[in-house]
């Protein structure tokens, strides 16, 4: 489409720069003419036309014209330039033979159908060219691609692709590198599964053998129902664990929502307290700001934020004090649950499955989840021990977007 516009601006131009000299000689000679007294027809050669004539004569002004006025006169054989020059009461009427110039303005339009149906040519040639040379990394790739399972995920050599597809290709690396993690985290949580299954039930197994190899008093055989019906309670609670990942991969695509955080903690934490109390542990909030609006997916932050309280309430020892504290840091929303219990080895991935702390009991999935539901919402949890004493401090940091940076403003 450029192509066909400025070709035809520059046919355009080519025809009026042509055309002009005629124009201008014709209108200079008119000139000349009118101060002199013309009677007769007569015709006369310029310097700048050459050897095309010019037809001059007089006739009576009937049209009444007031201006020069030109036209253009074209037969099958040849094309001419008429003047007409008013001049007293009398038109001077000057013609020349534009036929010359016809054919040149013609043939100029001529080569330039054929350069541009040339380039049109060329150009198309060139993009199907390029585009077939740049469709070949697409179908490596894409032949590289369907070849992938989870058994062989190996990466794309980048070497053997053109430049420009280079961030592409490690753009696909990456996310085979991620790929490779969450299948590696799957095993890994199957087979926690397996074995945390396993284990009681294997227990059950031997108990209730044990109990039958002779006769016993009803007290054993009730005893052993207890102690499988408190395994059976164990192996619920797990599976309960292991069903909250399902729900927590559906509630990764919760909309985010404008929601006072501050509010929201504190709202948590009333809860908590009455369950603290319960154990004779207080939970002590230090939350600042007063208020701040995030947007955020709440059942996510709530999951984080009841499990960091949870742990805080099981391992604090009785009479301690839970510390609740929150602050901007850094464009960061951080909230830091502290608590006085035994610590934790800083050496272990406690963030892993079915990774436990201490001797209390669990499914060890709580932690987990935990961090999956911060990877969803794009924030940072941690776990260290206290520096001034025994207990430890389990953080959350939120990135405080621009759209929460507007809601304060819009809330101050």
């Amino acid at each position: 489409m450029l192509i066909l516009i400025f070709s035809t601006m520059l046919y355009h131009y080519i025809k009026i720069n042509i055309f002009e000299t005629v124009v201008q000689v014709l209108n200079q000679e008119a000139v000349k003419l009118s101060s002199q007294n013309i009677t007769n027809s007569f015709n006369f050669y310029t310097k700048e036309l050459g050897h095309t004539p010019i037809n001059v004569k007089i006739t009576q002004n009937e049209k009444n014209l007031k201006k020069p006025k030109y036209t253009s006169i074209k037969t099958e054989e040849k094309s001419s330039l008429m003047l007409e020059y008013p001049y007293k009461n009398s038109i001077i009427i000057l013609d020349t033979d534009t036929t010359f110039y016809n054919k040149l303005v013609s043939q100029v339009l001529t080569d330039i159908i054929i350069i541009n149906a040339t380039m049109i040519f060329l150009i198309l040639f060139f993009a199907l060219f390029l585009s077939r040379s740049l469709l070949i990394p697409v179908k490596l790739l894409s032949a590289k691609l369907s070849k992938l399972n989870e058994i062989a995920l190996d990466h794309i050599d980048e070497n053997e692709i053109p430049l420009e597809f280079k961030p592409l290709g490690m753009g696909i690396n990456r996310l085979i590198d991620r790929i490779h993690t969450f299948i590696g985290y799957q095993k890994e949580l199957f087979i926690g599964i397996a074995h945390e299954l396993k284990t009681p039930l294997a227990v059950m197994k031997t108990k209730n053998e044990v109990t039958l190899l002779k006769p016993r008093d009803n007290e054993k055989y009730v005893e052993t129902l207890k102690n499988n019906n408190i395994s059976i309670d164990n192996m619920n609670k797990m599976i309960s664990s292991i069903l909250e990942i399902g729900r927590q991969e559906g509630a990764q695509f919760e909309k985010p929502v404008e929601i006072d955080i501050i509010k929201l903690i504190k709202e948590t934490c009333l809860n908590f307290k009455i369950l603290a109390q319960s154990k004779d542990k207080a939970i002590i909030t230090k939350l600042k700001p007063d208020e701040f609006f995030m947007s955020i997916q709440p059942n996510l932050f709530l999951h984080i934020v009841q499990n960091f309280i949870q742990n805080a309430i099981k391992f604090s020892p009785q009479n301690s004090a839970i510390i609740i504290k929150s602050t901007i840091l850094d464009d960061c929303f951080k909230l830091d649950v502290v608590d006085e219990g035994i610590g934790i080895d800083e050496s272990l991935d406690l963030f892993a499955p079915f990774k436990r702390s201490g001797n209390k009991s669990g499914a060890g999935l709580g932690l987990f989840l935990a961090k999956g539901a911060a990877d969803a919402m794009n924030a940072q949890i941690s776990l260290k021990n206290r520096s001034d004493q025994k207990g430890v401090i389990a953080t959350i940091k939120i990135p405080i977007s621009k759209t929460s940076k507007k809601l304060n403003k819009a809330f101050k």
